[in-house]
């Protein structure tokens, strides 16, 4: 349980930088509008989450809906834990409000899978790292 959680923590801290001026103050008159608006999303956004997330088997990827899916992962040091995560795009501007993560966390006992409460701070943190691939992605497209 701590292993993975422990796993989950250093994988997201590394990614991740505090949201609260990612991408600047105020409208400087700055694109942060799609990269594309073929999918309904924010590219940057988008691409940065499928980024974030490459280490996690993909359930459900729609665009068009703006949601990304994966299915449970598990990792070898802790095989009775297993984690999804949901990504639903909240804008088409990138913004720090943008994007929200939403995690599920279950353990096994006795056989049976049973969800158990998920660190706050989780799910900030994912958001956090996809923010911060997003601007880096932003940051490379305009040099």
């Amino acid at each position: 349980m701590q292993n993975f959680a422990r796993t989950m923590m250093v994988l997201t801290v590394s990614l991740s930088l505090g949201a609260c001026s990612m991408f600047g103050g105020g409208d400087k008159g700055e694109d942060t509008g799609p990269r594309t608006t073929a999918i309904g999303v924010n590219g940057y956004l988008w691409q940065a989450a499928l980024d974030t997330l490459s280490f996690m088997p993909f359930d459900q990827v729609e665009p068009s809906g703006g949601v990304i899916t994966t299915h449970w992962h598990s990792t070898a040091d802790a095989p009775d834990e297993r984690v999804k995560l949901t990504v639903r795009f909240m804008s088409q501007q990138l913004r720090s409000d943008g994007v929200k993560v939403f995690v599920v966390r279950q353990e096994r006992k006795d056989g049976t899978w049973l969800t158990v409460p998920v660190q706050a701070s989780t799910a900030l943190q994912l958001e956090e790292a996809i923010l911060e691939r997003a601007r880096q992605m932003r940051v490379a497209a305009a040099n």
